[in-house]
């Protein structure tokens, strides 16, 4: 039988012990019938205020991440979110192709939506190729997420990197700055925005700033839910989160 609260789908979602975002953004969207479930990786060092530093972070997590896997597991989830988006675009294509089947060796070969390869399906959907991005992290993880989308076949104009100082700090970046920095990464020359870093509070501004600049704004939260959804059958449309979860 099916879950009383979770009768269309239970979506398990793995992300860091420093991220207050992501479950705020997928509540505000919820459909009914749809059920989130929370699997916290435990993140030892949270500073991110060098390249080196976010190295290290990254190293430590990737022994904690397969934790957290196992321990939603116990829920029986129908389908796994991952929200955290770094690692997922780390090693480019097959970088992310290796990362998802260790998520799916663990979780008996479910389905998995990561942020690298929800973000690039849809600008797929979208019919886009030349983009820029905005992320929260230091240069070192910027060159990851440039070589992922160019090797997509993207034609990537611009990474604007916030360096964020720790990986909880991430949301403090307010709703002021983020919507400058996006008017500042748009022009002529860009199709779309794409943000990474599922921490950096987007989809409200994103849905704003698709509106005053007539393009589209993939804020990766929503991008991760649109694509869960969508693989799931589910196709439920939504106001207020940006043109993916609204049209498509």
């Amino acid at each position: 039988m099916p879950d009383v609260v979770g009768y269309r789908a239970k979506i398990g979602v793995i992300l860091p012990s420093t991220n207050t975002v992501v479950e705020h953004d997928l509540n505000q969207v919820r459909p009914p019938g749809v059920t989130f479930h929370s699997g916290r990786f435990f993140v030892e060092a949270p500073d991110l205020s060098t390249d080196e530093a976010f190295l290290h972070f990254l190293d430590l997590i990737r022994d904690t991440i397969p934790l957290a896997v196992r321990a939603i597991m116990t829920c029986e989830p129908d389908y796994i979110l991952m929200g955290m988006s770094a690692e997922t675009f780390w090693g480019g294509k097959e970088g992310n192709a290796a990362f998802e089947a260790r998520v799916r060796e663990i979780s008996g070969d479910l389905g998995i939506t990561s942020g690298a390869d929800a973000c690039n399906a849809a600008l797929e959907r979208l019919g886009v190729s030349r983009i820029a991005c905005i992320t929260p992290y230091q240069p070192v993880g910027d060159e990851q997420v440039h070589g992922y989308f160019t090797e997509s076949g993207l034609d990537v104009k611009r990474v604007s990197g916030l360096k964020c100082k720790t990986a909880t700090s991430i949301a403090d970046v307010p709703r002021e700055v983020l919507l400058e920095e996006l008017k500042r990464l748009d022009g002529d020359d860009i199709d779309a925005i794409v943000q990474c870093g599922t921490n950096l509070s987007m989809v409200s501004v994103a849905d704003e700033a698709e509106q005053i600049l007539g393009k589209p704004v993939l804020a990766i939260n929503a991008i991760c839910l649109w694509h869960a959804l969508r693989a799931l059958k589910i196709e439920d449309q939504f106001t207020g989160h940006g043109m993916m979860l609204r049209e498509f």
